[in-house]
């Protein structure tokens, strides 16, 4: 099948392009022309053409949670409850937990992308290798030290991405160093890293901070911490929860301010209750749906209630950035940061079909993974 996207406003390296026909053959993109393609035609009636949205944190939707059952099936429900809301790719994430359930999560990953999984990119790992005095939700019992047996299971995923969320304090830079030698992407979160512990952390290969601000060292006047450390290095690409209770918004401003808009990624930190609002447990913790977010009975946040296409449009309203800035931190940035740039997050030939039409309010009419129409 060969279908022809026409009549929109494309976007194309971060600047919305019309007169332009995109041509989908194979799940690939074939061609990007401004001239007559033949093939079934798409008319956009000038709503925006953009790439997919691709999540680095899901830990759960649809009313499951990845941690609970670690299967191919909970993958599978989670990614259909994010693709309503533009999400074309993703990373089930998996919060502080044993290593024999991080060892089922990874083979349920491998083999959900093995079976063709819609929009399937890898698996996040975020702790248990953590600051239990930045450990937020996570349980403090899960909490443990990272060794050589640990970074074995860590690195054996066969397909996709491997992101791994640690505190640079926790380990060493050897052991950062053995984890990205062996293919992982790995991050800060849940840290209490001093600027010089980040710094070292870095320059041994950590290209990624989870949540910024949120269960890390802040930007101090004499220790600028881990905060002040991403804002410091170009090396590092931050994910942002843009729900406006995560983070201040005027936060939020100001370190796009100290970077720019391409230095983040925009991520939900989603949990069950994204296509599904009933309350649910986390690790025995009963958590409710509050405001927009996610919390326990004492008021500690415990991941968002919050899908990419409201966190398109909370970077517009909130962050004062342009429509093109925060649709390319939904998809070229986060496609760049796994090292999936030449295959995703961008409309160009070759690339992945994965679509998300909107209208000039960001509001979607259209999600297309490899070129069908969810």
């Amino acid at each position: 099948m060969r279908s022809v996207f026409h009549n929109g406003r494309v976007l194309i390296d971060a600047a919305f392009r019309e007169g332009v026909a995109v041509v989908v053959e194979g799940g690939r993109i074939a061609s990007v022309a401004e001239r007559r393609a033949d093939g079934e035609r798409i008319d956009l009636d000038g709503d925006i053409l953009a790439p997919g949205f691709i999540d680095t944190q899901v830990n759960g939707g649809g009313g499951v949670l990845f941690n609970d059952a670690p299967t191919v099936e909970t993958i599978e429900r989670i990614g259909t409850a994010h693709q309503r809301f533009g999400t074309t790719g993703f990373l089930p994430t998996l919060i502080s937990d044993d290593l024999p359930v991080i060892a089922r999560a990874i083979e349920a990953v491998d083999a959900a992308i093995e079976r063709g999984v819609p929009g399937v990119l890898g698996i996040h790992i975020e702790g248990p290798f953590l600051n239990v005095e930045r450990k937020g939700i996570h349980l403090a019992s899960k909490i443990r030290a990272l060794d050589s047996a640990a970074i074995e299971l860590l690195t054996g995923l066969k397909r996709g991405r491997t992101l791994i969320t640690l505190a640079p304090e926790r380990t060493s830079p050897d052991m950062i160093r053995v984890l990205t030698r062996r293919g992982a992407i790995v991050s800060a979160g849940h840290t209490n890293a001093s600027y010089a512990e980040a710094k070292k952390a870095i320059e041994a290969g950590l290209t990624g901070a989870t949540h910024l601000f949120n269960a890390m060292s802040p930007l101090g006047n004499r220790e600028p911490g881990m905060v002040g450390a991403v804002l410091d290095d170009e090396r590092v690409t931050a994910g942002i929860i843009v729900d406006g209770r995560h983070v201040s918004p005027a936060t939020l401003r100001i370190a796009l301010r100290a970077r720019c808009p391409d230095a983040f990624m925009l991520v939900t930190d989603a949990m069950p209750t994204v296509g599904d609002g009933d309350d649910f447990i986390l690790q025995g913790k009963h958590i409710r749906v509050e405001n927009g977010v996610c919390v326990d009975d004492s008021g500690t946040l415990a991941g968002s209630d919050l899908d990419m296409g409201l966190a398109v449009r909370n970077a517009v309203e909130l962050l004062g950035v342009t429509p093109e800035q925060a649709l390319s931190m939904a998809s070229a940035v986060p496609a760049r940061f796994l090292g999936l740039a030449e295959s995703h997050g961008r409309i160009a030939p070759g690339a992945a079909a994965s679509f998300v039409r909107l209208d000039s309010e960001l509001n979607l009419r259209g999600v297309w993974i490899d070129g069908v129409a969810v």
